[in-house]
């Protein structure tokens, strides 16, 4: 029975979490508990168990937090998603949210949570203002009684509620479903990379509205392959290959990075990018924007050279501070 569930929940896209509202509504949830979200040891694999999705993962967020998970597709971030949110089960270990046992005690967590999957999954027939109406219906609630969570998303998208869902532009997809993911006023809120695909303004002002909802409790778990959006979260897991490879606030990891890490610039990246890698005293080279950054276990002069003898020119070398890209790039290298 427990498997029918989650594969008629996965059928309709992650829509309404239909069996998950109850007749009475929204039914808080109301323990002294710190970590809104933990998981030990947690995994999932797919095909019969050939493809290990989610490797043996443990971390925890706290109620007000930003936790981020972040690395690139195939990390295994939204299997992480799909299973604390009760929509596909583990093979082993433990997950809880709010106390709820993800495997026993789904009903109750899907009551209690708000999901922005990766995908727009909302209705795309229906305007704003009815899918808004729509997911308030589901979970007992209305608009108007958890509009202070929403108002700051919602006055951008007013002057469109009118408009079907499926003619909204990418950003404003992201924010009518931020809107419906908050309507109810969960305690734990779980977006899953919710600025994949739309403008870096709309990426802005939403990360601006999540910053604004800790001072409501609600614990924020975020996945993004953006290395940059890492910075607005409080703590981050760095994740590759369905490991966590570090758990840290950005800042800590940043101060952590001990390597000699320099910027390289020249007249041709592409050859700048192949000539480095004949360099023996680099530890490590790659392609970062314009530039090359590299861990460099010599003196600059002496590359400087190498690279001229090589027909490079316009030639700039600086000592940098790492950002969370080359602390991913540096723990993916030591796997």
């Amino acid at each position: 029975m427990r498997k029918k569930i989650v594969q008629n929940k996965v059928s309709i896209k992650h829509k309404a979490y239909s069996d998950s509202a109850s007749a009475e509504g929204h039914t808080a949830f109301s323990l002294p508990l710190t970590n809104y979200i933990e998981v030990n040891s947690l995994s999932k694999s797919y095909e019969k168990g050939s493809v290990l999705a989610v490797d043996n993962v443990s971390f925890e967020v706290n109620k007000g937090e930003i936790f981020g998970l972040i690395g690139p597709d195939g990390a295994g971030k939204t299997s992480i998603f799909r299973m604390l949110t009760t929509l596909i089960l583990p093979d082993s270990g433990v997950g809880k949210v709010l106390g709820y046992d993800i495997v026993e005690d789904y009903r109750e967590i899907r009551r209690e949570v708000g999901y922005m999957p990766g995908r727009f999954s909302l209705y795309q027939d229906l305007s704003i203002e009815e899918n808004l109406k729509f997911y308030a219906t589901i979970f007992g609630t209305t608009i108007e009684e958890n509009f202070h969570l929403i108002r700051d998303i919602y006055v951008q998208i007013e002057p469109f509620k009118d408009r079907k869902a499926g003619n909204l532009s990418g950003g404003m997809k992201q924010k009518l479903a931020l809107c419906c993911a908050l309507i109810h006023k969960p305690r734990v809120l779980f977006l899953d990379e919710p600025t994949t695909g739309i403008d870096p303004v709309s990426r802005k002002e939403l990360w601006e509205m999540l910053r604004k909802l800790k001072s409501e409790d609600i614990a924020i778990l975020a996945s993004t392959p953006y290395m940059d959006e890492a910075l607005m979260c409080d703590r981050i897991a760095l994740m590759n290959g369905g490991k966590i490879m570090t758990i840290d606030t950005p800042q800590g990891l940043i101060e952590k990075y001990d390597k000699p890490l320099y910027a390289v610039s020249a007249d041709n990246i592409s050859k700048l990018i192949k000539t480095l890698k004949l360099f023996p005293e680099i530890e490590n080279s790659y392609a970062f924007g314009d530039n090359a950054h590299i861990i460099l276990h010599g003196k600059t002069d002496k590359l400087k050279e190498f690279l001229i003898e090589n027909g490079l020119t316009e030639i700039e070398i600086k000592r940098i501070k790492a950002t969370v890209e080359d602390c991913f790039i540096e723990n993916t290298s030591e796997q």
